[in-house]
């Protein structure tokens, strides 16, 4: 098998990342992984690329999203079906195969009787990424006893895979990349005895208990936790968007997240040519990021008549010698078990193909970086208010200026509330942190001044034209909160 990993890297240093060698055996065969990397990574760094078959049509399926949001890279792993592979860390000796949703017939009969543990703390904050750190953070500066619930196997969220530098103000960590930030903000949680984190733990649902929330977890597969407290912050972060066209479910195709946590987070190669759909600036970005990792872009393709991104990124890519090409789409990718190449065309004003400009690309990897929605499906749940508002990429839970939602109690913050960048979630996290603590009477009086301080923040930052349609759109959600 062709072996896929990064050894060497202008920025990131995976030498010293690795961790001891263990041993995974797919269908039987070994594979050499390294402990702290999920399935789908050691499958990926082995050049295993088809993890699954659709049910129906058996047409193969890889790895999407890396994030466990959706179920592209459902296994069964030592007798358990559906597993997600891309948040499931690899043990010595594990067994993994292709999906089989049966539950094995030895399954301990006793194990369903176990019953729940319970935590409990003053304030749940369910995601680990930028605002969810930032909330627990906040929330334990007042005092309040804080349990932080992540599904992933590290905190961070999508910090853990930015290697570039963030703008801004210094106090908002301007100049400093992503990775880093994400290890300051770990540090300040991990020094904080009030604050309690539980990583590889799904929240699958909120409920209220008498005078309490009560956020149902699952840890590590098989673990059932009741984790009760008197407020919840649902920073659950958001899902990539993706385009309709034909073969669009081809393993090879992955959303722009997927790339960066296989090159970013554990030093894997996810291909050799590669084609980017979207110029936002998630794409442009992940352009340089594919080109440090020794990865040829073909082309960066963008429907709209110009890139969405900032100017500085794309001028970057294109002293780099990638091609940005406006107003054409991808009309097809093409190849048996994976992407072989992509056909591309220009497209009238329309939004039609015009025949005639087709282009063929040689790859083996194709990004969608089309944008993202709010992950709210606990906050639908829970019974919160939904609004669709487009400027804040969809449908996303009315809240106040303090980030309550409509459920008194349940409050949001980061791409949740409405997709915007990885600073202003850390702002937000912070306002929620803080208003949930005053809101349960733990926090002072003087807690409000620093959350006027940090809005203050929030629109200072978002005072660019880039922050225009987000600040139109919370508008629309403050009116409906009345």
């Amino acid at each position: 098998m062709e072996i896929v990993r990064i050894n060497e890297h202008p920025i990131l240093d995976f030498e010293k990342k690795r961790k001891r060698k263990v041993t995974i055996y797919y269908k039987g065969q070994p594979i050499e992984a390294y402990e702290g990397e999920t399935i789908a990574a050691a499958l990926h760094a082995a050049g295993i690329r088809v993890l699954n078959y659709s049910r129906v049509r058996k047409r193969p399926r890889g790895l999407f999203c890396a994030i466990g949001k959706c179920s592209s890279c459902l296994m069964t792993v030592n007798g358990i079906p559906n597993v997600r592979t891309c948040i499931t860390l690899v043990e010595d000796g594990m067994k993994i195969e292709e999906n089989k949703p049966i539950l094995p017939a030895n399954i301990n009969k006793k194990d369903k009787k176990k019953r729940a543990k319970i935590v409990k703390g003053d304030i749940i904050v369910v995601g680990g990424g930028p605002a969810g750190m930032m909330a627990a953070i906040s929330a334990s500066d007042t005092g309040a006893k804080v349990i932080l619930i992540d599904e992933s196997p590290m905190l961070g969220g999508q910090l853990v895979k930015q290697t570039h530098k963030f703008f801004g103000k210094r106090d908002q960590f301007a100049g400093i990349r992503g990775i880093k930030i994400a290890e300051i903000l770990r540090r300040e949680i991990e020094k904080r005895e009030n604050i309690k984190a539980y990583l590889r733990t799904s929240a699958v649902g909120i409920f209220q208990d008498g005078e309490e929330k009560l956020v149902i977890g699952v840890r590590k597969e098989n673990e059932l936790i009741e984790f009760k407290g008197k407020a919840v912050i649902v920073a659950t972060g958001a899902m990539e968007k993706t385009i309709p066209f034909e073969n669009n479910d081809l393993p090879g195709i992955y959303g722009a997240g997927a790339i960066q946590t296989l090159m970013n987070t554990y030093g894997i190669k996810p291909g050799e040519k590669a084609l980017i759909v979207g110029a936002g600036n998630v794409g442009l970005i992940l352009a340089y990021q594919l080109l440090q990792a020794n990865v040829q872009v073909q082309a960066i393709v963008e429907a709209m008549p110009k890139i969405g991104g900032y100017f500085v990124h794309a001028a970057k890519v294109r002293r780099l010698g990638v091609p940005i090409l406006t107003r054409h789409t991808i009309l097809k990718a093409e190849g048996e078990e994976k992407v072989e190449r992509a056909i591309v065309a220009e497209i009238d004003e329309n939004w039609n193909p015009i025949p005639g400009t087709e282009k063929i690309f040689d790859v083996d990897l194709i990004a969608i970086a089309v944008g993202l929605r709010p992950s709210i499906e606990l906050l639908q749940q829970a019974g919160c208010q939904i609004k669709y508002v487009r400027e804040l990429g969809g449908h996303v839970p009315v809240r106040d200026r303090w980030m309550e939602t409509t459920v008194k109690g349940i409050f949001v913050a980061g791409d949740t509330a409405g997709i915007e960048e990885a600073t202003t979630a850390m702002l937000e996290g912070k306002i929620a942190g803080l208003a949930a603590a005053l809101r349960l009477g733990i926090a002072g009086e003087e807690w409000v001044k620093e959350i006027e301080k940090t809005e203050k923040e929030l629109e200072e930052f978002r005072s660019g034209p880039f922050g225009r349609r987000v600040i139109e759109g919370i508008k629309k959600l403050l009116e409906g909160s009345k």
